[in-house]
């Protein structure tokens, strides 16, 4: 497995700027029993964003990294329309992502390629609002598993639509580089943006890693849909959860700081080097996870990149980065020098204040603790 501490140390200059983009995609109430394990009171249903990323190379090229959910969402196929109804969950959309795009000026007639995460409904918006010389990028296994679309195929999971006229190309890890045990494909072939092979959620899963800064070198990490909360892969062996938080997770502005020891409880075996949840199981016929196995082991890669102090890591539907990042049209670059990384690592705790009440032998521990969600 290559270090990657590596990443720091890296003699390239190459550099992208990324943006992040709230997609107005917003689903509420997601059965988190189809997501996580364990299931914690107050967090039996999830709620979030869909983010996307715009990425700009020196040299004029652009990518999109994920689009979030099509204002049309109810034109899906049949398939993934009857999932939704069947999760019970909300949609809310209010701007397709090129309509954003366009209003802030950014000359989407450039945008050479638009990347899925992978394939599922909240995350490929809308190609074909695109121009057709926008090609979309996926992941191993999309051509063979996926092709042709919905109505071609009546069982189609994405639409003919999304990629009529347009180049697919399929990314192949054959150029031999790895980032912290995942193999890597290297965009622009100066090191600067890679897509990273996370299979497991979903077949031919991607995650990007962007370098925006190379004195000293930092990174974003986008990480689509490699886990749903940031629980799943925090605490860990390479940051365990700290004896004192700071800033407080039930209220980021506040300064004062949050015993650690109040969460203990609630980890396997009390063990603050491991994260909160694991992959769920198949629950009463539904699964989320393609491979199980799989989904563990791109989310333990992504641990010992997320040790790393230097990358600010993206999940698709993190909800407590919103009052951290600066979003769309504002750049993300400057990520390190405002602290984000360590402002957001810990806030995604505060969802986890119904839990704290529900167990009498925290009583003690948070008496000192202001619970106020």
């Amino acid at each position: 497995m290559a270090d990657p501490k590596a990443l720091m140390t890296s003699p390239s200059k190459g550099t992208v700027r990324v943006r992040i983009i709230d997609t107005t995609s917003y689903i509420q109430d997601l059965p988190a029993a189809a997501f996580l394990s364990p299931e914690f009171p107050g967090l039996s249903r999830l709620s979030g964003p869909s983010f996307s990323f715009l990425i700009e190379h020196p040299s004029s090229r652009m990518l999109l990294f994920d689009l979030g959910i099509r204002k049309d969402w109810k034109n899906l196929p049949p398939i993934t329309t009857r999932r939704i109804e069947l999760m019970k969950c909300k949609v809310k959309v209010e701007k397709g992502v090129r309509e954003q795009l366009e209003e802030n000026g950014v000359d989407v007639k450039n945008i050479e390629g638009i990347v899925w995460s992978h394939w599922h409904w909240d995350h490929t918006g809308d190609p074909s609002t695109f121009e057709k010389t926008t090609a979309l990028i996926v992941g191993p296994g999309f051509t063979a598993n996926f092709t042709p679309g919905y109505p071609t195929d009546e069982k189609g999971r994405v639409l003919d639509s999304d990629l009529h006229g347009r180049e697919l190309r399929e990314i192949s890890f054959d150029q031999g580089h790895k980032i912290g045990g995942f193999d890597a494909y290297d965009y622009f072939g100066d090191a600067s943006f890679y897509l990273l092979d996370s299979p497991g959620h979903a077949i031919g899963h991607l995650c990007g890693l962007a370098r925006v800064t190379a004195s000293p070198n930092s990174f974003i990490l986008m990480g689509g849909d490699i886990c749903h909360h940031v629980g799943q892969f925090r605490p860990s062996t390479q940051d365990p959860l700290p004896k004192m938080i700071s800033p407080h997770p039930f209220d980021h502005l506040n300064t004062a700081y949050c015993p650690g020891a109040l969460f203990e409880d609630l980890l396997p075996d009390k063990d603050v080097s491991k994260p909160f949840y694991r992959v769920a199981a198949a629950q009463n016929g539904m699964q989320v996870a393609a491979d199980i196995d799989a989904a563990n082991e791109s989310i333990s890669k992504l641990q010992d990149i997320d040790g790393i102090d230097e990358v600010l890591v993206v999940i698709a539907h993190d909800s407590s980065l919103r009052n951290v990042v600066d979003l769309f049209p504002k750049y993300a670059d400057d990520f390190l020098e405002k602290g984000w990384a360590k402002k957001g690592r810990w806030l995604f705790l505060k969802d986890f204040a119904q839990a704290l009440k529900n167990f009498p032998s925290l009583e003690t521990k948070m008496q000192s603790v202001n619970l106020t969600a």
